[in-house]
């Protein structure tokens, strides 16, 4: 190798170094599952739905489609949790949760999510307005917004359509104190999401037996 190459490669190689001793480290974060206490519930007596259903991630915006765990210090400004994150976007989480709700729950057998794309009689589809803790005169709270949308899977029209929001007080501040307030509040979102989908889809088959 002549001497000039030599020059240019021991060159390359110290810019390279510099180039990696002036970039930002990667900041450690704890990384968290969405709790539940509903582990050891039994699923209650009912006779098992003939019909099948579809859960479909939420779409979110930028600010909640990603594993940050969100907080809302004051006013509009949101921020997020430093060195604590989700183990999934908050929508996939939410999405399994759903899942795993009405698999506990034992009256809809017939279960698949949206990425298996399989077909069903019904999807459950929405937007998640709120997955945050927010500060305010009363304390601090998690919130949990979501806007659900039963869809017959066919024609994919709007069967029903109803917004679920779940404030649940949080008194210690620490990150695992908040994520259990969010699973509390996750927990309490469920049960009213599976009797209201219950519901719907019941009546909606029923209206279609009568026609």
């Amino acid at each position: 190798m002549s001497r000039t190459r030599r020059f240019l490669a021991l060159a390359v190689v110290v810019s390279l170094s510099s180039a990696c001793s002036i970039l930002p480290k990667a900041e450690p974060a704890d990384v968290y599952r969405l709790p539940s206490a509903h582990a050891s519930q039994v699923a209650p007596a009912s006779a098992a739905a003939n019909w099948s259903l579809r859960i479909n991630k939420p779409l979110a915006s930028d600010t909640l489609n990603n594993s940050k765990i969100a907080v809302v210090p004051e006013g509009n400004l949101i921020s997020n949790y430093k060195g604590a994150r989700w183990s999934d976007p908050a929508p996939l989480l939410l999405r399994n949760r759903m899942l795993d709700a009405f698999q506990r729950d034992g009256r809809v057998p017939r279960l698949s999510a949206d990425d298996s794309n399989l077909q069903a009689d019904y999807e459950l589809a929405g937007e998640l307005q709120a997955f945050q803790s927010e500060y305010s005169a009363s304390g601090l709270a998690v919130v949990i917004r979501y806007d659900a949308r039963l869809v017959q899977g066919r024609s994919q029209r709007i069967l029903a359509s109803r917004r679920f929001e779940v404030r649940q007080p949080v008194s210690d501040k620490q990150v695992p104190a908040v994520v259990n307030g969010f699973g509390s509040a996750s927990d309490q979102l469920m049960a009213q999401l599976v009797a209201w989908t219950l519901a719907q889809a019941n009546q909606a088959q029923l209206q279609a037996k009568n026609q």
